[in-house]
């Protein structure tokens, strides 16, 4: 009793893996799907179905004819084994381990029958060429669609069966249980091979999708928060000039009640908090890298500097601005720059020596700001052939934040525009306070 300790773990290893073996072989792939369902050709969908109906209506009469006249085999047990092993090649396109399940039993009791046939002598045993060719057939309908575990199950029994039939009679096997071993193992290999690489294709473009769709979710929260840290300082403006207003209040205006002097200081401390508050915010919003962000915000005023910038880049620009001062609300100010600044950047990194013009106008209650340029110049490389994604992400968000609307694409010559309508008074919704005096969009200059 004490030999079975001796190796205590080797029994329950092989428990595991003959029932896993015995697992794969009970349950099939949860597809019932045909094979070369996902083509995107009908005639390709229909391959399997053809190639199945067609060596199921060529091997039934010939397994017929040759187990009756070569093997001696009566006629009505000839019969069903043809059926049995040819007419199940059909489901094998749906349910391939089914199949294998009914044309090896046929298989397996066909052997049994021919061993006491009277014409089994000098020819192959225990399976016949057309039960070869039709079991390679059904592997490979399993390879391309079982698991790894249910092939290697199915290789194992094929090859199992094989050396029971070899070492009941030697004399009569003539090697072909070898042959359908390694065929069959090789047919496996190659099929699943093949399902293998298509299935991680199909993940991978699952996977580059998803990238996508967070990648494109990641440039949008990142320009969000660049546009609040930005319109930090336009609030923050207000904001301080509601608390001095308040707090100052008193001292300009004789004669106030106690009521309103308290009004007034509860003002000025709901602005500090709000204040505070923000700032607390914005902290929240600030990346690795933009503490250093104090310089004050541009607008409309430093375009003309913008565009002599990109003139020394090497692209031929010019810009027209408004005769007159506009009053500009500050987030508009600020978003009409930023709109011209990346729509420039653009121009430089994908188009080389294009030229290019912007234009600035103001038209009742909107602003529109326009930013053309041609086809790159002859012999010119693009700095950049792809893009982050932030510069159309970024002008979309400053436009729906100012309630504007914006238009982009490519033109018929090669070139690109950028059109945007931003509103000079403050739309429903929006609580925008206008540019302080002083702060208008400049008289018309020509940066080229």
């Amino acid at each position: 009793m004490r030999t079975a300790s001796l190796s205590p773990r080797t029994p329950p290893a092989l428990k595991r893996s003959a029932r896993a073996l015995t697992g794969g072989l009970r349950t099939p792939a949860d597809s019932a799907e045909p094979l070369f369902a996902h083509a995107p050709r009908l005639w390709q969908r229909l391959v399997p179905y053809t190639i199945a109906l067609a060596f199921a209506v060529a091997l039934l009469p010939v397994t017929t004819t040759v187990l009756i006249q070569d093997y001696r085999l009566g006629g009505g047990w000839s019969g069903a084994l043809a059926t049995a092993q040819s007419v199940p090649l059909l489901l094998a396109v749906t349910r391939p381990l089914r199949a294998w399940w009914i044309i090896f039993a046929a298989d397996v009791i066909g052997a049994v029958l021919l061993q006491g046939a009277d014409g089994v002598a000098g020819r192959p045993w225990p399976w016949t060429p057309m039960a070869v060719i039709g079991y390679l057939l059904l592997m490979a309908c399993l390879g391309l669609r079982e698991p790894r575990r249910t092939l290697l199950a199915v290789w194992l029994a094929t090859g199992a069966a094989g050396f029971f039939f070899e070492l009941i009679s030697r004399k009569d096997s003539g090697g072909v249980d070898l042959l359908l071993f390694v065929l069959s193992g090789v047919v496996l290999v190659v099929t699943a091979a093949l399902r293998e690489r298509g299935d991680a294709q199909r993940r991978l473009v699952v996977q580059e999708t998803i990238s996508e769709a967070e990648r494109s979710r990641r440039t949008l929260l990142e320009e969000r928060a660049r546009i609040a840290r930005e319109l930090h300082d336009v609030v923050a403006h207000h904001m301080s000039v509601i608390t001095v207003q308040a707090d100052s209040a008193p001292y300009r205006i004789e004669g106030l009640p106690d009521a309103a002097r308290e009004e007034f200081s509860a003002i000025a401390a709901s602005a500090r908090e709000s204040l505070t508050e923000m700032r607390r915010l914005l902290s929240v919003l600030r990346s690795d890298g933009t503490e250093s962000e104090r310089a004050p915000q541009p607008g409309l005023g430093r375009v003309p500097q913008l565009v002599e910038a990109t003139v020394r880049a090497g692209v031929p620009a010019e810009v027209s601005l408004p005769a007159g001062p506009v009053p500009v609300p500050s987030a508009v100010d600020l978003s009409a720059y930023r709109i011209v600044q990346e729509a420039l950047a653009n121009v430089v990194r994908h188009a080389s020596g294009a030229r290019t013009r912007v234009s600035v106008t103001a038209d009742g209650d909107w602003l529109t700001v326009l930013v053309v340029n041609g086809p790159a110049a002859p012999g010119t490389s693009p700095l950049e052939t792809t893009g982050t994604g932030h510069g159309l992400v970024g002008m979309r968000e400053r436009v729906r934040l100012t309630g504007g609307t914006l238009d982009t694409g490519p033109l018929p010559d090669g070139g690109f525009r950028v059109a945007a309508r931003l509103p000079l008074t403050v739309p429903a919704g929006l609580h925008t306070t206008a540019a302080p005096a002083g702060r208008t969009a400049p008289a018309p200059q020509d940066a080229s």
